[in-house]
């Protein structure tokens, strides 16, 4: 579950939020949608922890795992070691390679990767790590056609009794992973 109570958030002049307020249940798939600038982004760095600098509460039961807009894999590591490196199960790490369509390149290490390549091991190392919440910022960008279709539903069936907070500025998207919406601005 995640509260959210009276939430501030300024960047200098600027206000993004002045006195948000929401709950999400302990599980289901919610989309946070809104022009660009209006602060959706900056919702999940403060959900996750990583920005504090607000006034208000953020309360989040359970452990986070966030696939950020960037991929931020490690370069030194194959996509096989991106993903072994957060849940140190060979297993399971094969299994969301091949379960995103990198069977085969597991050993490719991330400056030999298309921009859809590590998107999609940014997303099996975001499911390999164990939590409760997961955190989405614009999951499913560099994807398209079947690949895209095929994360979505692997997101939908490994999520679907945890919580799931995504960021995305396509209705289909949001659609396809049964997102309930949350405007903001």
């Amino acid at each position: 579950m995640i509260r959210i109570k009276d939430l501030k958030k300024r960047f200098d002049q600027n206000v993004v939020f002045d006195g948000l307020s929401l709950e999400l249940g302990g599980k289901g798939f919610y989309a946070v949608t809104g022009p660009s600038g209006s602060g959706k982004t900056t919702l999940l760095r403060m959900i996750a922890g990583l920005d504090r600098e607000y006034e208000g509460s953020i309360t989040a039961d359970g452990v986070i795992s966030y696939v950020f807009q960037e991929n931020r894999l490690l370069p030194e590591l194959s996509a096989y070691g991106n993903v072994f490196e957060v849940c140190r199960d060979g297993q399971k790490t094969s299994s969301l390679l091949r379960s995103v369509g990198l069977g085969g390149d597991m050993d490719k290490y991330p400056a030999e990767m298309s921009g859809g390549m590590a998107r999609r091991v940014a997303i099996a190392r975001a499911l390999a790590f164990p939590h409760d919440i997961l955190l989405l910022d614009e999951p499913f960008t560099a994807l398209d056609g079947e690949i895209k279709e095929k994360v979505i539903e692997l997101i939908k069936k490994t999520e679907e009794n945890k919580l799931t907070v995504t960021v995305s500025h396509d209705p289909d998207e949001l659609a396809a992973l049964g997102c309930e919406i949350i405007k903001i601005k």
